[in-house]
Order: C-alpha cells, then sequence, then structure tokens
C-alpha cells in the first residue's frame, strides 16, 4: 500500500509541467503552440533560449531524481542496499515519466520525459548518468541537435548497464534497453527531420559558427585576391 501511494506522489511530481507554467507566467504563451508543439526542455530551448530552457531542464531532472529518492521516505528501503529499492526505485522514476509525458496538471500532453528519466538515473547510478552526459555533451557540442543528443545518449545507457558495468539486476537491464527503444521511437520525427536536414538547432555555441563563418569569409576573400 506505501509503494502505491508513492507511486502516486511520484506521478503528481512528474506532472509539474515546467515549460507550460514558465511559458505562461513569464511570456503569456503556451509553449505547446510553439515550435515542435512539445511541452520538453528542447522545445522551450528553441522558442525562449537557452536561459529559460536550461531552467526547464533543471527542473524536469529533478523531478526524475526526487521521485526515485521517495524511497528512502520507506524504512524497510532506505536501511538496506538491496535490490528491491533500485526496482522500486526504478518504478518511482517512470511514475515520474508518464506523469510528464502525461500530466495531470497540464491537460495529459506533456513532453517526451528525457530530462525526467535521466533525473531518475543520476538518484539511482551517478556515474552512468556522468557517462551519459558526457555523451550528451559531446554530441551536442558537434551537432547542436538535442534530440540526437538524447538519442545517443540513452543508447549509451544501455551500452553501460549491459556490458560496461554489468548490473546484476534482470529488470534494470531490461530497463536500459526500453530507454534506449524508447528514445528512438519517440524521436522519430526528430529523425526525419536531421534526414531531411530541417531540424532545428539549439541556439547555444553560436560563438562557434561565427568563427567558423570568420574563417571561411577571410578564406574566401584571401582566394579571390589571389585570383
Amino acid at each position: 500500500m506505501q509503494e502505491i501511494l508513492l507511486l502516486l506522489v511520484a506521478y503528481m511530481l512528474g506532472s509539474i509541467p515546467t515549460s507550460v507554467w514558465v511559458s505562461k507566467h513569464f511570456f503569456g504563451i503556451d509553449i505547446r503552440e510553439y515550435g515542435s508543439g512539445n511541452a520538453g526542455a528542447t522545445n522551450t530551448f528553441r522558442v525562449l533560449g537557452p536561459k529559460w530552457g536550461t531552467i526547464v531542464m533543471l527542473v524536469d531532472v529533478s523531478k526524475g531524481a526526487a521521485a526515485a529518492l521517495l524511497v528512502f521516505t520507506l524504512q524497510k528501503y532506505a536501511l538496506h542496499d538491496s535490490m528491491q529499492r533500485t526496482n522500486l526505485m526504478i518504478g518511482l522514476g517512470l511514475a515520474a515519466v508518464v506523469g510528464h509525458i502525461f500530466p495531470l496538471w497540464a491537460g495529459f500532453k506533456g513532453g517526451k520525459g528525457v530530462a525526467t528519466l535521466f533525473g531518475m538515473i543520476l538518484a539511482i547510478q551517478p556515474a552512468v548518468a556522468g557517462l551519459c552526459v558526457g555523451v550528451f555533451i559531446l554530441v551536442l557540442y558537434l551537432t547542436r541537435f538535442v534530440s540526437l543528443s538524447s538519442i545517443l545518449s540513452g543508447v549509451a545507457f544501455a551500452i553501460l548497464i549491459l556490458f560496461i558495468f554489468n548490473d546484476d539486476s534482470t529488470f534494470y537491464r531490461i530497463f536500459s534497453i526500453a530507454v534506449a527503444l524508447m528514445l528512438v521511437l519517440t524521436h522519430q520525427k526528430n529523425i526525419n527531420r536531421i534526414l531531411k536536414g530541417t531540424e532545428s538547432k539549439v541556439p547555444i555555441l553560436k560563438f562557434r559558427d561565427r568563427r567558423k563563418n570568420r574563417r571561411r569569409g577571410n578564406k574566401n576573400q584571401e582566394e579571390t585576391e589571389n585570383s
């Protein structure tokens, strides 16, 4: 019974529609009516800029972490590090992810749950989460596609659990595969846009693009002068 109540609390935590509340309160718009129509951090980056995108992302990550850590409110799980505790943490985190995707407080129309999912992993296994962040940042730096960064970090998560850390929990191993598949499936539209060259890039690292453009301009000018 206690576990069921915690799952409900986790769902309500995940249901906090961060991007929707931010967009309505500070900008007078509903983020779901702009950009990709998604109520997540990625679309917030696109529509409201990096400052608000970062804030939304951090809050959404915190939702997943807080939900998973609810397990420590039950003494029988808090006192012993066990597979049962890990399994319940996964269940609580998934309840928060479901809440983020289908938020009670925003008409059941939310985001894709990537940031909230990461928060859950951060609470369960910080080392794995840190490595996934590394993959995410590297791909984001190279491409500026948040969607591609999310997909590849999810694939990295499965590889880490299955082969690098070789976790003993069967449930956790199945979960890692499910995460990778879910991220690929929920980003089908993004994948198609990337292949077509129409996927939006987040407005970060513009200084890098300006440097490239300046170098390209200088090179073209030198070639013109030499000719």
